[in-house]
């Protein structure tokens, strides 16, 4: 990028034409192929949401997370309601295609339309989900909502610095790694390191379509098993 210099021979960043707020995202169903995300209901997908967490059988999923695990279904559910009926993080459920059942959560969180930036968060994806289709379609479908429907700028990932889970896939879904903020959080009575991860508007249309060609139909054998990775330049 060419630094540009004001009258006062001081550096400054690029111009952005025409920049007005975003707008706040609308709460509506995301439909893809394999998934699609409904906005968050208790009725809709709490038990559903609840059996499938239940797949792992200890509570290693939620060491990363501010809530959780849930000893019993009313737990959950009470966690739920505070969840469905919050704006910001905004959540949905994940409900896999072929079974019309829920089988994991994630949010848009710290919304800031004026600046166009946005973060997605709570990622809770239960063990019917890890490692399939519906997992990477879900991550598609809202970065694609953001940026093509909605014109933001920037799409946030944020986790504990130590959830190498988290950070290796922020970086298979094409995120750039920006750094740790030191001590920036405190939950569950510990310390947290925050590793910060972005993709910006103008990465987004080759990260498009890199999930795109790995979504294909094509790109998967009888059994559901990949030809070839997600590959992000």
């Amino acid at each position: 990028m060419t630094t540009r210099l004001n009258a006062f021979n001081q550096p400054i960043g690029p111009d952005v034409p025409n920049w007005t707020p975003r707008q706040r995202p609308p709460h509506q169903v995301l439909q893809g192929r394999t998934c699609r995300l409904e906005p968050l209901n208790v009725a809709a997908h709490g038990d559903s949401l609840y059996d499938a967490y239940c797949a792992q059988t200890d509570g290693r999923d939620w060491t990363y997370l501010f809530v959780g695990p849930f000893t019993d279904a009313a737990s959950y559910r009470t966690y739920l309601e505070g969840a469905a009926a919050s704006a910001d993080p905004q959540h949905w459920a994940v409900v896999d295609q072929a079974t019309g059942s829920a089988v994991g959560t994630l949010s848009l969180m710290r919304i800031d339309p004026v600046h166009g930036a946005i973060e997605v968060g709570n990622v809770t994806f239960s063990p019917l989900m890890k490692r399939t289709p519906v997992s990477t379609e879900a991550q598609y479908l809202l970065m694609r909502f953001v940026f093509d429907e909605l014109g933001y700028r920037r799409y946030e990932w944020k986790c504990d610095a130590l959830n190498a889970p988290s950070r290796q896939a922020a970086l298979r879904l094409g995120f750039s790694f920006e750094g740790v903020f030191r001590q920036a959080v405190v939950y569950k009575g510990r310390s947290r390191d925050t590793a910060w991860f972005s993709i910006i508007d103008s990465e987004w249309p080759a990260r498009r379509a890199a999930f795109e060609r790995w979504l294909a139909a094509e790109n998967f054998d009888a059994s559901g098993q990949q030809h070839s990775k997600l590959a992000q330049s």
